[in-house]
């Protein structure tokens, strides 16, 4: 199903953007670059309604975006983002023992990683 929603994308203090969305509070992304930033934010998104999806909580209604302000020099444009079953299934994975060991060093979700490799492949 294809969700639409407003997002402020923002310049970040270190460079980049980062990007919200005002109807999904604690829904935020960041990109290097305005490209980047648009497609972590339809990553975001999607993840935000699998998750509410799969916590069977209501998904809000998006608000209309001119409804929708930035401050300062920030913008506003609409993210769209196509959400699957996100519910979760165990599987059982080998790693080398330097990649799990660089995974935990960095405090990283293996899972996670995982995942994300996985949706760029597919």
């Amino acid at each position: 199903m294809k969700y639409i929603y407003a997002a402020i994308f923002e310049d970040a203090d270190e460079g980049g953007y980062v990007v919200s969305f005002p109807d999904l509070p604690g829904c935020y992304s960041q990109g290097d670059t305005l490209n980047e930033a648009f497609e972590m934010a339809q990553s975001a998104l999607a993840q935000w309604i699998e998750y509410l999806t799969d916590k069977k909580q209501p998904i809000p209604k998006p608000s209309h975006i001119g409804a929708i302000t930035a401050d300062g020099g920030g913008f506003v444009s609409l993210v769209s983002a196509d959400a699957k079953n996100g519910r979760a299934v165990k599987r059982t994975v080998s790693i080398p023992q330097w990649m799990d060991e660089k995974v935990a060093e960095k405090g990283l979700s293996l899972s996670r990683v995982l995942q994300d490799a996985l949706a760029q492949r597919i």
